[in-house]
């Protein structure tokens, strides 16, 4: 089994342990925090990304602000979580599994009995999230491997892989399933600008772990799949609606739209825990991010000065031009709000 030996995040010796993912893939660096205003700083600034890693990272960050208070009674210790809850939720407000992450334990520290009661039950739980992510990227993969054919070519956007998560992979966890089961895949990847999620990011651990990719520039989307190079596309996703309504990096969009001009089926896998079933799309906000991200490479200047620059983080794919959302518990089908109602259903 393809299992990818980069472990994204983890809990070592009461300290989070990341890729330093804006080193890639130049080296390999794994840095170390003991101070969740760091793990908040790391999230910002895309050291960690990815929505089911950040929601991980965000749960440890938490850990780690229990683990910092010198607060003596439960209720002082909850003020200090609740200040660094606001803190790691204001990092990255599109991607949903933070709020759900931060959400999940801060519950396990209300219900905890006293102060070291609940250092301990919030650092058990972080960990176990952690695990989970993985166990769940796994049976998303078994679903969505069974969507794919021998010899088919699979495009993808930015990066939804083991660096995404905590080891796996959303969509690139669906397609390490696909080669397991046995069937010849090929990957594109588009680069993804202007972070370059998937020259830098998807590329090398596809690479990493033996699976042929080849690389687009974004403007070759369109080329590819006129020329029929492409089967079918998988995206990851960093928040998706009850109506189905998919929030993905930007460029997502545009490349669902010419899939659909090309009757290429177009996939989403992500986990329910990136799953907003009570905003409606005017609800989400899309992150706008600096303009030195569009300005420049590599601190190279590649813009007049002054230029305005408009930089949203992601776009929305309405529910009509996507063919099917792979979760953990099974696929869900247009009409969306039916089917993604019926999975949540089968959770209870």
């Amino acid at each position: 089994m393809i299992h990818s030996s980069l472990r994204t995040v983890e809990w070592k010796d009461n300290s989070v342990v990341m890729i330093d993912q804006t080193k890639l893939p130049n080296e390999l660096i794994y840095v170390t925090y003991t101070d969740y205003q760091d793990v908040a700083v790391a999230i910002r600034d895309l050291i960690v990304r990815g929505a089911p890693a950040i929601g991980v990272s965000g749960a440890f960050g938490l850990a780690l602000a229990a683990l910092q208070s010198t607060a003596n009674t439960k209720e002082s210790l909850l003020e200090d979580l609740e200040k660094a809850r606001k803190v790691l939720h204001e990092t990255r407000p599109t991607a949903i599994n933070l709020a759900w992450g931060l959400e999940k334990i801060m519950n396990v520290a209300r219900s905890a009995n006293d102060v070291s009661d609940l250092k301990e039950s919030v650092v058990t739980e972080a960990k176990k999230m952690a695990e989970e992510d993985i166990a769940i990227n796994m049976r998303m993969g078994k679903h969505g491997s069974q969507l794919f054919d021998d010899n088919d070519t699979i495009m993808t956007h930015c990066n939804a892989g083991a660096l995404a998560t905590v080891a796996y992979g959303t969509a690139l966890g669906v397609i390490r399933a696909t080669k397991d089961s046995g069937k010849k895949i090929k990957v594109i990847a588009t680069e993804t600008r202007p972070v370059m999620q998937g020259s830098r990011l998807t590329a090398f651990e596809l690479k990493h772990d033996g699976i042929d990719v080849s690389l687009i520039p974004d403007t070759a989307v369109g080329y590819s799949m006129a020329n029929k190079l492409v089967s079918k596309v998988i995206v990851g996703a960093d928040r998706i609606l009850r109506t189905g309504h998919v929030y993905n990096k930007i460029g997502t969009y545009q490349v669902a739209l010419i899939a659909r001009q090309h009757n290429i089926p177009f996939y989403v896998a992500a986990p329910l825990s990136t799953f907003d079933l009570k905003s409606r799309p005017e609800d989400v906000i899309i992150e706008q991010r600096k303009a030195s991200e569009v300005t420049g490479v590599a601190g190279k200047k590649t813009a007049p000065d002054d230029i305005t620059v408009i930089n949203p983080a992601f776009d929305m794919t309405p529910p009509e031009l996507i063919t099917g959302i792979i979760t953990e518990v099974g696929v869900a089908k247009p009409p969306f709000e039916t089917s993604i109602k019926k999975l949540f259903e089968s959770q209870l």
